[in-house]
């Protein structure tokens, strides 16, 4: 192992798993929301296409802190496409235009998946792990404020 863990080989492999999940969420959630930002479309695209920079800025920022804090512990982060791919928690984008109302429904659905699995993780990391612990849940609460903002904008809540 190139990093010496601060934990103990079973708590490092419990965190591990739950950084590493976190990690494919995060690219993930700030892929998608950049995807449906680039093609979002009707009255409300404007509000809506700024609101989504808001996501992926923060989806980037916190995926960085989640490798960070994942190499800390003697974990090899892993990004990669295809890891992404077959572990998301996040439904797939149709391709095309997207109307504004859809473009919402999606990111509420998104942001829904990924806060989630956020929350498990938090419970999972809770004994071995305080600090990541405390790390999953700032950023479960910057991507629940992002949920909230989506919902209000929803037409069917």
């Amino acid at each position: 192992m190139a990093v010496k863990s601060p934990l103990g080989d079973k708590d490092r492999a419990t965190v591990g798993e739950a950084l590493q999940g976190a990690l494919v969420d995060l690219v993930d959630l700030s892929l998608v929301a950049k995807q449906v930002h680039w093609n979002v479309i009707g009255p409300r695209f404007r509000s809506i296409h700024l609101q989504l920079d808001e996501v992926v800025a923060s989806a980037r920022t916190h995926t960085d802190t989640v490798a960070e804090r994942a190499s800390a512990i003697g974990v090899s982060p892993d990004g990669r496409s295809a890891t992404v791919a077959g572990g998301s928690a996040i439904g797939s984008v149709q391709e095309g235009w997207i109307k504004d109302a859809e473009a919402v429904r999606l990111m509420v659905d998104a942001l829904g998946a990924v806060i989630g699995r956020m929350r498990e993780r938090i419970a999972a990391t809770d004994e071995p792990d305080p600090v990541t612990q405390d790390l999953l849940i700032g950023l479960t609460a910057d991507l629940e404020k992002h949920a909230w903002m989506f919902q209000a904008e929803s037409e069917s809540v």
